[in-house]
């Protein structure tokens, strides 16, 4: 019998509850960034291609996902994650003085998307596994769940702020919070104390080359089939559903709906509303059972909301929708991130987690190619893409993958 209360007993363990504000910061940061840039960029440049350009450009140096993920598994996380963290803000910091002395051109927002994504990816196999290392393993399914609430939470506020930050008092202002909130996250992590490095007790990880530490994590995915599907369940929904929130919000509101910043924010913001009650929901289930069956139907419904989406020109009803799609969204990630913590061993943890970051990649090539489709033809023509591809390669990975749909 489920028990109301007792998931939230997760934050009796202190170092958790370290690692859940670090991470909920941070993501509320990245969030406002994110806004904040495909705004900035829309407005210099009114390119929808460019708007897909620069979130593609945020995400472009996760090719070095593996790697970071074999660091995270021979260092100590929280001290990983800590640094990280601040590094990310001395990036943000950069963007305000240049924005600030009035020098700041396209390409400077460029180079420096690319230069922080660099860093940014090693914030996600540190973050994530200390999710499961700070918990015993009953309680990591219910981690996952409130982690991902975490996030939600600042995907719920972030854009928002964001875009209203953006709007009152322009990119300064809007960079300001950002960069406060990356200094927090990485403050707040100085107070974990659990490394998660070698929780196996073995010494082989310190031993043998990163190159070897890598290698290794890819034979032990590749040998669970249901860590492998969930990891190209993962490349899926990179390249098809997250394109529509991060690179087709934005040409959404401008062209579709003819609304102004704040108006994205707040469409983003009933995103979030729908991303935040759905992670209460299974917040509050003490244990996640039928995780592949659960994944595979949030997928489903996710994309299916973002082809109803397209159909709409009016502003109330596509937020009203939009609660259904982050409703969607936020289910996927819970499911996504207890399966790969549930099915890994500790030692691997921080490379599993990495290849997830590695699947963000996909993200790179997605919202490249829906902001073409977008400039091209229209908005509602690209989501309608988007929809429709996660829906089939979605359904059509549960049929190759019997253990993965069957967890």
């Amino acid at each position: 019998m489920i028990r109301a209360g007792a998931p939230l007993s997760v934050f009796r363990y202190r170092d958790f509850t370290f690692a859940w504000g670090s991470t909920s910061l941070v993501t509320m940061g990245t969030q406002m960034e994110a806004v904040v840039l495909g705004w900035f960029i829309l407005t210099l440049t009114d390119s929808p291609f460019l708007v897909g350009l620069i979130s593609a450009a945020r995400m472009g140096m996760n090719i070095m996902a593996l790697f970071a993920g074999a660091v995270a598994d021979r260092v100590p996380r929280h001290h990983l994650l800590a640094i990280v963290e601040f590094l990310m803000t001395a990036f943000a910091v950069l963007m305000l003085v240049l924005i600030m002395i009035g020098q700041l051109e396209t390409w400077h927002i460029f180079v420096i998307a690319v230069i922080a994504g660099m860093v940014r990816v090693f914030q996600m196999p540190a973050a994530q596994s200390l999710v499961a290392d700070t918990l015993p393993s009953e309680r990591i399914n219910n981690g996952a769940a409130f982690n991902n609430l975490g996030r939600n939470i600042a995907m719920l506020l972030g854009p928002l702020l964001g875009g209203v930050l953006f709007n009152s008092f322009g990119a300064k202002g809007a960079y300001i919070a950002i960069a406060i909130l990356y200094f927090l996250s990485g403050w707040v992590a100085l107070y974990i104390r659990s490394s998660g490095i070698n929780v196996s007790g073995s010494k082989t990880a310190e031993s043998e080359s990163v190159l070897r530490t890598m290698i290794g994590g890819l034979k032990y995915v590749k040998s669970h089939q249901i860590l492998w599907a969930t990891l190209a369940l993962a490349l899926i929904i990179e390249s098809s559903g997250w394109t529509f929130h991060t690179t087709l919000m934005p040409i959404f509101a401008k062209n579709v709906l003819d609304v102004d910043s704040t108006g994205l924010g707040l469409l983003l913001f009933a995103f979030g509303v729908g991303a935040v009650v759905a992670s209460i929901g299974w917040a509050m289930i003490r244990d996640l059972k039928h995780v592949g069956k659960f994944m595979i139907a949030s997928v489903v419904f996710w994309h299916a909301s973002i082809i109803l989406f397209a159909t709409s020109e009016s502003f109330y009803l596509s937020m009203a929708i939009l609660t259904l799609t982050g409703a969607g969204f936020a289910s996927t990630q819970v499911f996504l991130l207890s399966s790969m913590l549930s099915n890994s061993l500790p030692e691997f943890r921080g490379r599993v987690v990495s290849l997830r970051s590695l699947a963000i990649y996909a993200f790179a090539i997605g919202s490249m190619t829906s902001g073409f489709m977008a400039g091209l033809w229209s908005a509602p023509i690209a989501a309608n893409v988007v929809g429709i591809m996660g829906i089939v390669l979605v359904l059509s990975l549960a049929v190759v993958a019997p253990k993965f749909r069957n967890s």
